[in-house]
């Protein structure tokens, strides 16, 4: 049975399932939930994902919901271990690996989420922009950025994530390690395959 991933292109967590997919050749089907329609919050989806949110997978029978647990199991599954996660029993590449999925997840999704909603998600849905909060949000994370840049420049990669820095303006002088990362992240086949994706839609 191939992997179905159950989600949307324009969510940020299908998008992750879907470059660690590609990262890993999985073969798989995305089955396109209409979130337009609020398929995800119909009786029949959230029996799967109780939460109503965007995706959750299918594979031999096994259903697993939450992106970054997705993407852990099929890491763990599908031969990632040693190249996106790290081996067991390696204690300090994997205390490194649970640090920045921490910060991640505690420190960056949720301004850079905010930010993208204000800058770009909002238009999509003919919401007006809400320029104060934009720029609260936007100054929130160059402040995660500042901290990124010193783990950065002590390391090659941090994780994956999905969030573009566009809007703080990732080439500034200000990042140099972030935009290096950006770029050798941005540059890979996994992402550029699920960016063609997007553009699809």
């Amino acid at each position: 049975m191939v992997l179905k991933i159950h989600g949307h292109l324009i969510a940020t967590c299908t998008q992750r399932v879907l470059t660690v997919a590609e990262e890993l050749g999985v073969p798989y089907e995305l089955v396109v939930v209409d979130y337009t329609k609020n398929e995800h919050k119909s009786p029949a989806y959230m029996a799967h994902q109780p939460f109503g949110q965007l995706p959750y997978v299918e594979d031999d029978g096994v259903e697993v919901f939450e992106s970054r647990a997705i993407c852990r199991f099929l890491a763990l599954k599908y031969g990632g271990v040693g190249r996106l996660i790290p081996a067991q029993g390696d204690l300090v590449k994997t205390a490194k690996f649970e640090q920045a999925a921490s910060v991640e997840l505690n420190d960056f999704e949720a301004p850079m989420g905010m930010l993208a909603w204000e800058a770009k998600y909002k238009a999509h849905y003919g919401l007006p922009l809400n320029l104060e909060a934009a720029k609260e949000h936007k100054a929130k994370a160059e402040a995660r950025l500042d901290g990124y840049e010193t783990m950065l420049s002590k390391t090659r990669f941090l994780r994956w994530g999905q969030h573009g820095f566009d809007f703080v303006n990732s080439k500034s002088s200000r990042w140099p390690n972030v935009s290096r990362w950006w770029k050798e992240v941005t540059a890979r086949p996994s992402w550029a395959k699920v960016n063609e994706m997007k553009k699809a839609i």
